[in-house]
């Protein structure tokens, strides 16, 4: 590896003045995506970006957009990102009406829920996510299947609360505190001690889905929500005791 000050300093200026400028210079450029392969060990300090939550569903115009809108509400002030994307997305729809009205009437911003657009979930989505939030078991296989690496940062919502049901909020906020300050460390290590409540808290299979309420009764809309919002009480509960 070459640097910029390998062809000597100008008249006047010493080797080392000449050095020490070009390592200050060399230190705020961007860092090069082969860093460390190539031996280029000069760290460049980057802004922490901001826990994100992704929830997922298939058309992305239902449950997923109600338990984004929901969780925005909720958790944006603590400094969490939220947003969703459908398996197969109903790109560029709206929130259906039902869905709207039931997450407004349960605490959800209106102008948030009248400005989604539905999108695909794409790979880019998942890698930048710290909780995946799933709306059924075969979400949750889809995100894994796209992206191993999430498993244990994926959930179905409703699987989420059920682990989440075992765990005080002092013994989350202890685990964080070990993380250190860093909100997303301290969330990820709320995530591994709910992962490690899995196979010891059983439920029926279909008791970690939320039920799909596309182009059905407004009694089925109203079902599907009873099964979201307490979901996503949990994941509130949880969120707060880790960043806390």
């Amino acid at each position: 590896m070459s640097f910029p000050f390998d062809d000597g300093p100008p008249p006047g200026v010493s080797r080392r003045e000449w050095r020490e400028r070009n390592l200050d210079a060399t230190a705020s450029e961007p860092e090069s995506p082969l860093a460390g392969l190539l031996g280029d060990t000069i760290p460049t300090a980057k802004p922490s970006a901001p826990p994100t939550i992704l929830t997922v569903c298939t058309g992305n115009i239902c449950r997923s957009p109600m338990g984004e809108v929901l969780l925005r509400a909720r958790l944006e002030p603590l400094g969490v990102r939220v947003h969703s994307a459908g398996t197969h997305a109903m790109v560029g729809h709206g929130m259906t009406e039902q869905a709207q009205d039931l997450a407004v009437r349960a605490g959800a911003s209106p102008e948030a829920a009248s400005a989604h657009v539905a999108r695909y979930l794409v790979e880019p989505l998942l890698a930048e996510s710290d909780l995946v939030l799933a709306m059924s078991r075969e979400h949750r296989s889809h995100v894994v299947q796209m992206m191993p690496s999430r498993l244990r940062q994926t959930f179905t919502a409703r699987e989420f609360a059920r682990l989440a049901s075992t765990l005080t909020d002092d013994a989350v906020r202890a685990v964080a505190d070990a993380a250190g300050a860093d909100p997303r460390a301290r969330l990820s290590a709320a995530l591994r001690l709910l992962g490690d409540q899995r196979g010891l808290v059983l439920a029926a299979a279909e008791d970690d889905d939320v039920i799909d309420p596309y182009r059905r009764s407004q009694a089925t809309y109203e079902a599907s929500a009873a099964q979201l919002i307490p979901a996503i009480d949990e994941v509130e509960r949880i969120v707060r005791a880790a960043l806390g």
